[in-house]
């Protein structure tokens, strides 16, 4: 349903699971066991894993806070895109990455739900891609103190308001981990 002509395919993304960026970050362990599961899920099945891993002043490049969780591990040939804006697609080679794939489904996991999570999911969108936001593996930080919702509502809105997006040629959702199927012509 895409409008990216001749991209069938599905990818992956793991967004920002970063030491740093979700050291605080709510119901992690079952998030990063999700992630785990689609990953040797889409690997299983041969959809591409893409990786993406922010840095700024805050998240230097090469640091200890700027390395994946531990139980997340990228294998060799799975790509990384190094990002410096919200938005996966910003200044990346990320939509390059896709189209060599035939990408025009993305699947999309990881941190920070209100802001790398939600930059990217619009970016996919607005760039012609179908988007599945993976309701159960993502997460971000406890905000409240700034006048955030807690971390909970955060995330249960943001799969709300995902879960029926539509516009010309194309449409987001959002499903559970169980309920992603990477099998050549699924739905999701």
């Amino acid at each position: 349903m895409t409008t990216l002509p001749d991209r069938p395919n599905t990818a992956l993304l793991v967004i920002d699971m970063q030491r740093g960026v979700v050291d605080t970050a709510h119901e992690l362990e079952a998030v990063t066991a999700n992630i785990r599961t689609l990953v040797a899920r889409a690997r299983a099945g041969a959809v591409p894993v893409i990786w993406v891993q922010h840095s700024d002043d805050g998240l230097k490049y090469g640091s200890e806070s700027w390395q994946y969780v531990p139980e997340l591990v990228r294998e060799e040939a799975e790509p990384v895109v190094h990002k410096n804006y919200g938005d996966s697609f910003e200044a990346t080679d990320l939509e390059a990455l896709l189209a060599e794939r035939g990408v025009g489904h993305v699947v999309v996991t990881g941190a920070q739900t209100d802001m790398c999570v939600r930059s990217t999911l619009h970016g996919a969108f607005t760039r012609g891609y179908d988007v599945t936001l993976v309701g159960d593996a993502h997460t971000t930080e406890d905000l409240t103190a700034y006048g955030a919702p807690a971390p909970a509502l955060v995330v249960a809105h943001t799969n709300l308001y995902w879960k029926e997006q539509r516009a010309p040629g194309r449409r987001g959702t959002t499903v559970g981990t169980e309920e992603v199927d990477f099998a050549v012509g699924a739905d999701v």
